[in-house]
Parts: C-alpha cells; structure tokens; sequence
C-alpha cells in the first residue's frame, strides 16, 4: 500500500496524535481526523486535512483507520457501538489502534473488526512528544501479518522501528513490558539525583559523569534537564502513565507473575495523582520526592 493519496481517518489529535496525523498529511495521505475537541486539530486542518464531525464521519471511505486517545473506556466508545469503527468502517478496511490500552480489549477489537470483514492491528507507540514530532517513534504491533506489512509504510512514517510482536495483544503486551521498563529506570534516575543533591553534589555536573556511562537511560539523559529545569509540562501525562501501571498490573496478575518494581511505580504514581500532579509529565515524579511525599 502506498502512504502518497492513501484516505487515511485519524481519530485522536492529542500531543501525541497531532504529530503522527501530521506526517501521514506531509507525506501526501489524505487524512480525515476526528477529535473530541477541534481545537487539536486545529493546525491539520490548516495544513490541508479534513475535518470530521464525529467517528464515523471520520471513517467513511478510509483504507486505514488510526486511533489514538486516552483510556480502554475511550478505545471502546470509538469502536464499539452503532457508531463505532467497527460498524461503519469500509469492508477491507485496516484499524490501526496505537492507543496504550488493554491486550484483552484489543483481542476483542480484532474478534469483532474480523466478523464483519475487517482487520485490526494494536500498535502502541513510545517516545512521548519528541519521538511522535521527530517520527522516531517505537510502534510495537499486534495482529495479522499481511494487515501489519500494508501498513508498515504508514508505521515508518511516524516511527523509526515497527515491529511485528505476535497475534492481536501482542503489541499491547510488548508495550506493558516498555512502561514496566520505564518505571524503574525513571524512578532509578529521580532517586539518583535526589541522592546527588543530598551529598552536596551539583546535579549537572553528576549527570555529565552518569550519563554516559552503565547508568545511562532516556530517563535519566532525557528527563533529568526538564527536572532540574523545573519543566513538568507533560510530553507524556502522568495520569496516562497510572493508567499504563494499572493495565500492566493486572495482566501480570492475571498471569500469575509478582512485579515488585511494578508494584512500587503504580504506588507512586497513584501519590502522583492525589498530590495533583495528574496532568503534569512523568518527570514530575521528582516534585514527589523534593517535598518528601514518599
């Protein structure tokens, strides 16, 4: 399938969203997007997409549909109902979920998008807001085979790797195991330099020694300069993240597997939520332990 005069549906315009939709327009796709709020979509629209006033508007005569929004309970409302994706996409149609959500859901997503002759892959992505604008993304897909090589032209437009994990959920899985990955190694870096400070010790000048080094992480070379710079604006929001630890929680419950580090991060960022950090970035984990809410 060629990306170039491709009618592609967009449903989800958000931080991470806008950028994706936006390569798929840059690179010649015909993008019809859908958002619950059309500020979002703002800026596509005024570089030449389409505006959809509801989800199925938005998938009428799309050869792919992509979505990415916030919860499960978000990922239901936009495919299942009377006019949900499932039900008024074109036979033949390839749904593209990017959205983290839960690896159960999107096995039903896939049950039901092949009863009425469609196809659907789970491809989460990781990166935050820098992967998404500089199309570096990781995509890490579920589903079938020959649906996930149609779209992989579309995947290497907003990503640098798309790989194939498996059957539907597999991607969903994969991208638990990304975020449980996550978790420690940024509360790894916040403890870091909240020890560095403790001894006296000029952070920077720490991360100039550790960054480098065995100890090296996105975490820590990317998100320690926002810490330290008192930037905790999301380019992932904290309250997603929660949500991520909790899906990941209960599949490795339902796997009968014990996470302890898993454990601890959703303790956290469940404090992340009560102490109103919701809607900051994870790095905002930091603010956490400065004011000793441990």
């Amino acid at each position: 399938m060629i990306v170039k005069g491709s009618k592609i549906a967009f449903i989800g315009t958000g931080i991470m969203g806008a950028s994706m939709a936006g390569h798929l327009l840059k690179s010649g796709a015909q993008v019809t997007v859908y958002s619950r709020t059309r500020a979002k979509a703002e800026g596509l629209i005024a570089a030449g997409a389409r505006w959809a006033d509801s989800t199925a508007a938005a998938t009428a005569g799309a050869a792919i549909v992509f979505t990415i929004v916030g919860y499960p309970a978000d990922v239901e409302q936009v495919y299942f109902g009377p006019e949900g994706i499932i039900a008024r996409a074109e036979v033949g149609a390839i749904l593209v979920d990017a959205t983290t959500s839960d690896p159960a859901l999107a096995v039903r997503i896939a049950e039901a998008a092949a009863a009425r002759g469609l196809v659907s892959l789970d491809a989460p992505v990781s990166g935050g807001d820098t992967g998404a604008r500089n199309a570096t993304l990781s995509i890490m897909v579920g589903g079938d085979e020959t649906a996930f090589r149609a779209v992989k032209p579309f995947f290497d437009v907003m990503g640098k790797a798309a790989v194939r994990q498996g059957g539907p959920g597999a991607g969903q899985h994969t991208k638990m195991a990304n975020q449980i990955a996550i978790a420690g190694t940024l509360a790894g870096a916040v403890e870091a330099i909240i020890y560095a400070e403790k001894a006296g010790l000029e952070p920077r000048r720490v991360l100039e020694s550790i960054g480098g080094g065995a100890a090296q992480s996105s975490q820590l070379v990317n998100m320690v300069p926002r810490m330290l710079d008192g930037d905790f604006e999301p380019g992932f929001y904290s309250k997603h993240f929660l949500k991520d630890l909790r899906i990941a929680l209960n599949s490795a419950k339902a796997m009968k597997v014990d996470l302890p580090v898993l454990a601890m991060a959703e303790h956290l960022f469940s404090r992340m939520s009560d102490e109103g950090y919701a809607e900051k970035g994870t790095q905002a984990l930091y603010l956490l332990y400065k004011r000793g809410l441990i």
